[in-house]
């Protein structure tokens, strides 16, 4: 299973099960997986998730109007290369978000019970504290 959450000791680890969770120290030392995660667990930290809209490192239209309604928030490269995480904060919202398309582009919300693989390759430096909404 392609970004299947492990412990530092290589068992299985679950978005909703925090005894399964480490600290990001203790997660960058193991040599167990490939990359690191970050669980979204409803702490008021969100994450929009847009899908194949990089093309040779710059965004599609659809993808920088996205960017523009949240100009002070920290954003990476996904673990695709092709896709964007924008990191801030939102009220914590029951589930998952659904994969939706808005002008062309495939996006997803989320707050809590959702581990996401993150790369750390900054695309625009940003502030973590700034509000995020699903209506795109």
């Amino acid at each position: 299973m392609a970004k299947m959450p492990l412990t530092v000791a290589g068992r299985a680890a679950s978005s909703t099960d925090p005894c399964t969770w480490t600290t990001y120290a203790d997660a960058a030392a193991s040599s167990t997986g490939d990359g690191l995660g970050f669980v979204l667990n409803g702490d008021g930290l969100a994450c929009i998730d847009l899908d194949h809209c990089l093309t040779e490192g710059k965004p599609t239209a659809a993808a920088q109007r996205v960017l523009d309604m949240f100009p002070g928030a920290w954003v990476e490269v996904s673990p695709s290369g092709d896709g964007l995480h924008i990191w801030g904060t939102a009220q914590s919202a029951p589930g998952k978000g659904p994969k939706r398309t808005a002008d062309g582009l495939t996006f997803e919300f989320y707050t809590r019970g959702r581990y996401m693989t993150v790369t750390g390759n900054t695309y625009r430096h940003g502030d973590l504290s700034t509000a995020l909404h699903p209506d795109l």
